[in-house]
């Protein structure tokens, strides 16, 4: 994935165009670019391998000044990561710029047919091959336009695409096919982005663009048309409810934490959404003969634990499949509902799983984070989660919310079959609201020990993280926040599945967690224990995750965190965010980059 800017308006945008990349970096840093148009119409190119901050030291970004522009940064997918590879790209004759995310899949066949035609490539990347195509048209037809939709037709695969042109100095042309690009509408300037946080600071009016459209962007109109056949569509303006203040740190030294710390907040949003769009979910589920989860990394976690609250408190269990093999491995017709979770709304292999569904007939919802995203405008009924940005790589407080949502809807099942009475739900409701304050307490009370605990271990390189029933999910989640933001290798399973082979790696290299259920749940508790038991009986380092006893006992754990006394509903959740906190710290012992981690990007929407 790749964060792509652009900005048309009446005077120097070269301070903005910078910002926009700032605010989108977090969608790849591996090098960025700029290319801007000067009063002559001339284009001008300064990238380089980096971060923003980086680049713009470097090459001294300052110095490009222009009202029209585009603006790129990478995360590499065709090409390796060099000064060449990074975007903007140029045509042979410098008369066009273009800046690509997504991948071209015919790329190498246009390639051959270009350099045949005499075209002369500079990088290695798929992208350079649409700049080429674009310029390669013009020649025949005298139309950037005509030239610009020609090569759009001739692209096989995803793209949003933006492009800058001497020949028309005061627009901006671009396109998408499956890969998100939105248009920030401003007093006499305008904007184009991947995502809304490219103009957030400037205007919060924007128009969504559909697959296989392109835009004629100038500083006072925007045009957009049909790939096909040319014809002009409509599109209504949205307000968007996020502003640039809920997508700054706040103070705390990384976006990780900061989104770590409003989780108590991000459910209160996920129970106040209306009622109404929760039991549409249920109905949805109930409905119809088979209901699937879906979703990939984080979200196929989310889908898992929400299984467990589906069958525990609607008697109903899901088919929950990994979004990336949803089509390989799914039975699905008119009798199936399909909940897809993604916290962007245009992760690519959940896209795929829904269009998938939807061309069998399926009955589809999605719950995401991000309005007027590809998922929120494909599906059949949609919950907006309201979690506000989510600007870290690492995603933490969107994946609580989501548990949070499915958790409700898995209620609403289970009032409406009868399962549960609508008291009992009441109850688990209140439960939850209840989340909060525990949360804040675990932030407030148990912060500091949890640091001294990753200090402490951060030189252990292996760690199993191990839980049973609704645990489990968040073990295996818990886990890949550990790979994710420290490189730490860790593994999540079932802890009864850890006499079956796994309990063969248990040494002084490699560190437990044991998720441990409250008390009360007894079978869970006692079959937890038994697993602690069997990695302490062999040497191995056990930390629990445990919750206030009624009464002492010695429980076999090297070390534990103790929780304050929490529902066995809610017990998961609160676990969650401890884990959270423990890879947050162990990777800023090891001086990982939290927000930006090694060959991560926020929202893969390729394949």
């Amino acid at each position: 994935m790749c964060g792509i800017a652009g900005i048309v308006a009446l005077e120097d945008i070269s301070a903005r165009l910078v910002q926009s990349i700032r605010n989108l970096e977090y969608r790849g840093y591996d090098s960025c670019g700029i290319a801007m148009l000067n009063g002559s119409g001339k284009i001008k190119i300064s990238k380089n391998i980096g971060s923003v901050e980086e680049v713009c030291e470097k090459e001294n970004f300052g110095r490009l000044k222009g009202s029209v522009g585009i603006a790129h940064t990478r995360w590499a997918t065709h090409g390796g990561v060099t000064k060449s590879n990074a975007h903007p790209h140029m045509s042979c004759d410098n008369g066009f710029s273009i800046a690509h995310n997504g991948i071209i899949s015919n790329h190498e066949k246009l390639r051959t047919r270009l350099k045949n035609a005499g075209h002369r490539f500079r990088s290695t990347t798929d992208t350079e091959v649409i700049v080429h195509l674009v310029e390669d048209w013009h020649r025949k037809v005298k139309s950037v336009e005509k030239a610009f939709v020609a090569a759009m037709r001739e692209l096989d695969g995803t793209y949003a695409v933006i492009l800058v042109t001497g020949h028309e100095p005061d627009r901006i042309y671009c396109a998408r096919n499956e890969s998100p690009l939105l248009i920030g509408l401003g007093d006499y300037v305008n904007y184009i982005g991947s995502d809304l946080n490219a103009f957030i600071d400037h205007t919060k009016n924007a128009v969504f663009m559909e697959d296989k459209e392109y835009a004629i962007v100038t500083h006072d109109s925007c045009i957009l048309k049909r790939i096909s056949d040319g014809e002009t569509m409509s599109r209504q303006v949205q307000e968007l409810m996020w502003d640039s203040e809920m997508a700054q740190k706040g103070g705390f030294p990384h976006y990780m934490l900061k989104e770590i710390y409003e989780q108590p907040q991000v459910v209160h949003n996920a129970l106040d959404i209306d009622p109404e769009l929760v039991e549409g979910f249920a109905r949805m589920a109930l409905e119809k003969k088979t209901l699937h989860i879906t979703g990939v990394g984080t979200t196929f976690y989310v889908s898992q634990i929400g299984q467990y609250y589906f069958s525990r408190y609607a008697g109903v269990t899901p088919m929950v499949i990994s979004s990336d093999e949803f089509r390989f491995l799914a039975q699905v017709d008119k009798d199936t509902a399909i909940i897809a979770v993604s916290q962007s709304g245009e992760t690519y292999d959940t896209l795929n799983a829904l269009r998938y569904g939807k061309s069998h007939h399926a009955t589809t919802g999605a719950i995401v984070n991000v309005m007027g995203s590809s998922m929120a405008r494909m599906v059949d009924q949609m919950i907006l989660q309201g979690s506000g940005p989510e600007i870290c790589v690492i995603s933490t407080k969107a994946a609580l919310s989501q548990m949070i949502i499915l958790a409700r809807i898995a209620m609403a099942a289970g009032v409406m079959n009868g399962r549960i009475t609508a008291k009992q739900a009441r109850g688990y409701e209140a439960q939850l609201r209840e989340l909060p304050a525990a949360i804040e307490n675990v932030l407030n009370e148990k912060s500091g020990f949890i640091h001294t605990i990753a200090q402490q271990q951060s030189h252990i390189k292996h760690w199993l993280f191990l839980g049973r029933g609704r645990y489990y999910p968040v073990a295996r989640e818990s886990a890949l926040k550990m790979k994710e933001v420290s490189y730490v290798h860790a593994e999540g399973m079932p802890s009864g599945f850890l006499k079956h082979g796994t309990i063969a790696l248990i040494d002084e290299n490699l560190n437990s967690v044991v998720f441990a259920p409250p008390e009360e749940e007894k079978e869970l508790y006692k079959l937890t224990l038994s697993s602690a038991e069997e990695i302490r009986a062999r040497d191995g380092y056990v930390l629990g995750l445990t919750f206030k006893q009624k009464k002492k006992e010695k429980l076999p754990f090297t070390e534990q965190i103790v929780l304050p006394k929490t529902p066995p509903f809610t017990a998961p959740f609160l676990q969650m965010v401890v884990a959270q906190l423990l890879s947050y710290f162990t990777a800023t012992t090891l001086k990982r980059n939290i927000d930006r981690p090694r060959s991560l990007a926020k929202s893969v929407t390729v394949a």
